[in-house]
């Protein structure tokens, strides 16, 4: 691509021929206000809050609807333009609530930013400010607020031009313009994205609607578990717990969107029903134990299966929802052990031709690359058909996906057959009443390490919550397992782990832990970061 020389305000820029000024000022640091502008929409211009002065042009010009050519000299600093910014500002607030202590937007709001760094702190009108509808019902997950749009359009442009649907549209002109949906509800599968794009409280998430204060967050960064998209996010927590998810740009994933699915799907890490200490069996039922004792007797028990029955009688399922690195040390577990039957359940649903994927896991393709599974089916049918037939005797079972994908009917009888049964499950589900230990797994929220989504490119993971003291993660859970029953004496550290999955593992073996970066890298290492691991300009 041809590139071009530009100053602004003294600085030489190199861009791309073709390329929007205000994205090249964006992409070079520079802090230029605006609201209408996204790079992932249109261009609307409305806003008019990014006018600069380009020499030779008699007139501002707004930077987003401006290319940029070779020898441009641009002022983004005169007085003139600081005293446009203050105008767009005053007018903006004109008729804007003075809401700012209860709106959801209040502390990432660009109005109040802009307003207290560019604007006026004088109001200089003394008519009353114009009313609108607020708090209205738009869609299953959104609301809006009337009074605090400022028409950027960017909820309008999103739904016509990204989700193709529609529901938003701009009615009336001049003062009365108002933001209206058009003839259905906000009820697309991506709507909650329009109050990410929002730069006010127009549009707000009623999960999220007046719960908690954002300056009160602490962001991690990491990836959606909900399907084998891989969506970039941002993890939201404060006192050990999750209260909401939002995407992070990502170019070669998910632009700057994330499905409402996959947003909402957070409640599980905290949910009360969750299984917090292993179980073991006893003459009344399953029990509450240590991880001490739930481990010790999983030894025990897979020590005594395979003395009389073999290696061979012991079966697996792996869980897509665990991380590349802990289910290379449960692939190295069941090697060891002799296993030959080895499967993977993996949810399926609904998908789109956006982000949505049909598998509802965010680690499948790790697990195939790890050779652990395959096709046609990753191995399900052959390993139900022996334990039904009594070639396979004990099952240890990753993951709540099997109990969903084989129906109740015939996956409680078919566990029924099995000698030993061990369970690493979210939830203890009535069809685990029957096993030998059941052991808590750990959530993607709670532990670091890579997933590797439906195209190849692996990502990592960061804990966003802490564990309690005596928990043991899934890696650590095997590592300890692999350690009693092979007589090895290894330690789950991520690094160590990585490059024994580089060595094992060719499509592994090009890509360094440590460069995976914010956006990740397509196994085999083709290719350069050039996707974007911040948040959308």
């Amino acid at each position: 691509m041809n590139k071009v020389q530009l100053t602004v305000d003294g600085r030489i820029l190199e861009a791309p021929q073709g390329a929007t000024l205000l994205q090249v000022m964006l992409d070079a640091g520079m802090d230029i206000p605006h609201y209408c502008y996204h790079p992932k929409l249109s261009i609307d211009g409305s806003c008019r809050l990014c006018q600069v002065k380009i020499e030779g042009v008699p007139k501002l010009q707004i930077s987003c609807n401006t290319q940029v050519r070779d020898g441009m000299v641009v002022n983004t600093q005169d007085p003139e333009i600081a005293e446009v910014r203050r105008g767009v500002l005053e007018l903006l607030l004109l008729n804007h609530p003075l809401d700012c202590p209860i709106c959801d937007k209040a502390g990432e709001c660009w109005l109040q930013n802009y307003s207290m760094r560019f604007g006026s702190r004088f109001c200089r009108t003394l008519e009353p400010r114009r009313k609108r509808s607020k708090r209205l019902d738009i869609g299953e997950r959104m609301l809006l607020d009337q009074e605090r749009c400022i028409l950027c359009r960017r909820c309008v442009r999103f739904c016509r031009e990204i989700t193709k649907t529609g529901e938003l549209r701009i009615f009336n002109l001049g003062d009365r313009s108002l933001l209206d949906i058009y003839d259905h509800r906000l009820d697309n599968d991506y709507s909650i994205c329009t109050a990410d794009i929002c730069p006010v409280g127009a549009l707000e998430s009623k999960d999220f609607h007046h719960r908690l204060r954002v300056w009160f967050l602490d962001e991690t960064a990491s990836v959606c578990p909900s399907c084998a998209n891989g969506c970039n996010i941002m993890v939201h927590t404060y006192q050990g717990e999750i209260w909401r998810l939002t995407p992070r740009r990502n170019d070669a994933v998910n632009d700057t969107w994330m499905c409402d699915p996959g947003r909402l799907n957070y409640r599980f890490v905290g949910d009360s029903a969750r299984l917090r200490a292993p179980q073991v069996a006893s003459a009344q039922g399953l029990r509450a134990a240590s991880f001490e004792e739930g481990l010790g007797e999983t030894v025990r028990a897979i020590e005594e299966l395979r003395s009389v029955h073999g290696g061979q009688a012991l079966g697996a399922v792996v869980s897509p929802h665990l991380t590349t690195e802990e289910n290379f040390r449960f692939g190295e577990l069941l090697r060891a052990l002799g296993v030959k039957r080895v499967a993977m359940a993996v949810r399926r649903g609904s998908s789109d031709d956006l982000l949505i994927k049909a598998e509802k896991a965010p680690n499948a393709r790790g697990v195939r690359e790890l050779g652990l599974t395959g096709p046609p089916d990753d191995g399900l049918q052959e390993l139900l058909a022996a334990i039904e037939n009594g070639t396979v005797k004990g099952l240890y079972l990753c993951g709540d996906d099997l109990l969903d994908v084989v129906s109740p009917k015939t996956i409680g009888p078919l566990l029924g057959k099995l000698e030993l049964l061990i369970a690493q499950v979210v939830t203890l589900r009535p069809e685990l009443s029957r096993a030998r230990v059941v052991l808590p797994t750990t959530t993607f929220a709670e532990k670091d390490g890579t997933f590797t989504n439906h195209a190849g490119r692996v990502q990592r993971i960061h804990r966003a919550l802490e564990t309690p003291p005596e928990w043991l993660s899934d890696g650590e859970i095997f590592t300890h397992l692999l350690n009693a029953l092979a007589q090895r004496r290894d330690n789950f550290e991520l690094g160590s782990v990585w490059q024994a999955i580089g060595r094992d593992h060719n499509a592994f073996a090009q890509l360094a832990f440590d460069a995976l970066g914010p956006s990740g890298l397509p196994l085999g290492g083709a290719g350069e970061m050039d996707s974007q691991g911040g948040p959308e300009t």
